[in-house]
């Protein structure tokens, strides 16, 4: 379903200037230490929603800088809203297209991606525009320190497979790999607006965890 837009975002978002970062991606490409004003790991979610997950995990690691990257301005700024609340230092929110990520991170500098229910685009023709589908698989790559790593999450089992499969092909490696999380042995699972409304059905949540081939080795 696509959504209304709201005329009123844009300069709503303005008071929000501090952390709400406009699309200017070649200032920030290698600056992102500099943009936080401190040196800490980096991790980045694709795919940010309402902001309910990137609030929580900032929350429970103050030590991490955090990025949210969501493509729609609308849906965004209910995400800046609970970080204004909760009055959070260590995240910034950009409006941005993941299609265009290698603008956005110098090589090595992102710690970890977060994938979180992003679209699973069911068609075959559609497969390249899913999150975990290969060309996205070999941004993430080269953009992740030596240590990186993608954190997965769906509610969409075919997604899964598929996403299994991709990184198996491509030499990621996996671990904690769950087909049904909330009935899992996993602690520190910080649930999106989605997952909450999905899992209240009985639904089960999948999850894994990838690690790629070290670019950086000698």
């Amino acid at each position: 379903m696509r959504l209304r837009k709201k005329p009123w975002v844009g300069q709503a978002l303005e008071k929000y200037n501090s952390f709400v970062l406009r699309p200017a991606e070649e200032l920030y490409q290698g600056q992102w230490q500099s943009i936080f004003e401190r040196t800490a790991p980096l991790h980045v979610e694709l795919g940010t929603g309402k902001g309910r997950f990137i609030c929580g995990m900032a929350e429970m690691y103050p030590h991490i800088n955090f990025i949210g990257i969501e493509a729609q301005q609308d849906v965004l700024y209910y995400a800046a809203q609970k970080i204004a609340e909760k009055q959070l230092t260590n995240v910034r929110l950009l409006v941005f297209d993941i299609n265009n990520i290698m603008n956005l991170f110098a090589p090595g500098e992102v710690d970890r991606f977060y994938i979180n229910f992003c679209d699973p685009w069911p068609k075959a023709r559609h497969d390249k525009r899913r999150l975990t589908h290969h060309r996205f698989l070999d941004m993430y790559r080269q953009l992740l320190s030596p240590a990186g790593e993608i954190h997965f999450k769906t509610d969409n089992e075919p997604l899964f497979h598929f996403s299994l499969e991709e990184f198996t092909n491509y030499q990621w490696r996996l671990e904690q790999v769950s087909y049904d999380l909330h009935n899992s042995s996993f602690t520190g699972n910080v649930m999106t607006e989605y997952e909450i409304k999905f899992s209240s059905k009985g639904g089960p949540i999948f999850r894994c965890e990838a690690k790629p081939p070290n670019l950086f080795a000698n």
